[in-house]
């Protein structure tokens, strides 16, 4: 199974409008971070998990064409909001997108994009995306997801393990529950927003203890904001775990 990083930084992005760029260094290109989203491959089968307000400019470098699926972490902006570039993919391939969420995020994204899912009255323009409902461990072509939920302080949100895989972004605190499904993968794409505590993410702090409670041997971080820089991670990290970057390619 193949992970590519389409994006790992936080809602602002890294830099932050206004060239804020905190302690990262600009002169480093692994710094600049586009809002979370990750496409998942196997042998047959591609599935993009969340749309985030970059992703025309992540699916051009990564070059896809086409989607089996769309999965949905939750209904927050920087996750859901590049949802209109599936119209493209639509008309492509001349045929709807098939997208997957749990019912709270399919309740108001199907409210707050209404057209995407149903032609209006009066819209010439047809419906681009056919929803599916999250209830349990579904499969996607010939990848098998194992949800999870998550507490993300206002909200939950899901979590999948994906074979060897586990992604684990957007969340403040994981029960356990969450560690039972994870146990023994072998990679772990987890949130660590910030050094400091954060009332909706986890800290570096934080998720450095969950990976040593889980013990995958490869940890590979994300979400992060911009006062974690890149090769200060790589310095200060133990052995096994590493900061995520845009185009970062994850084989397990």
């Amino acid at each position: 199974m193949e992970v590519t990083i389409l994006g790992c930084g936080t809602s602002g992005g890294v830099p932050r409008i206004g060239n804020e760029w905190g302690a990262c260094d600009p002169q480093e290109q692994k710094n600049r971070r586009r809002r979370c989203s990750i496409l998942v491959k196997n042998k047959q089968t591609q599935v993009l998990i969340d749309t985030s307000p970059d992703i025309r400019e992540q699916l051009l470098d990564a070059d896809i064409d086409r989607l089996d699926g769309v999965v949905w972490t939750h209904e927050h902006a920087d996750q859901c909001h590049g949802i209109d570039e599936l119209r493209v993919l639509a008309i492509r391939n001349r045929e709807r997108v098939n997208v997957w969420g749990d019912q709270k995020t399919l309740d108001i994204l199907t409210r707050r994009f209404d057209y995407c899912f149903r032609q209006l009255d009066g819209n010439p323009y047809p419906a681009i995306l056919k929803e599916h409902y999250i209830n349990g461990p579904f499969s996607i072509g010939d990848i098998d997801f194992i949800p999870f939920e998550q507490d993300h302080g206002s909200i939950t949100s899901l979590g999948f393990r994906m074979g060897p895989i586990g992604y684990s972004n957007d969340l403040v605190n994981l029960d356990d529950r969450g560690f039972e499904i994870l146990a023994g993968i072998d990679t772990w794409i987890v949130d660590a927003m910030r050094y400091t505590p954060h009332p909706t993410h986890v800290n570096l702090e934080t998720a450095l203890k969950w990976i040593e409670r889980l013990k995958p041997r490869r940890a590979v971080l994300t979400n992060m904001h911009v006062d974690l820089d890149y090769r200060t991670l790589q310095r200060e990290l133990p052995v096994g775990v590493e900061p995520a970057y845009d185009g970062m390619v994850i084989t397990a």
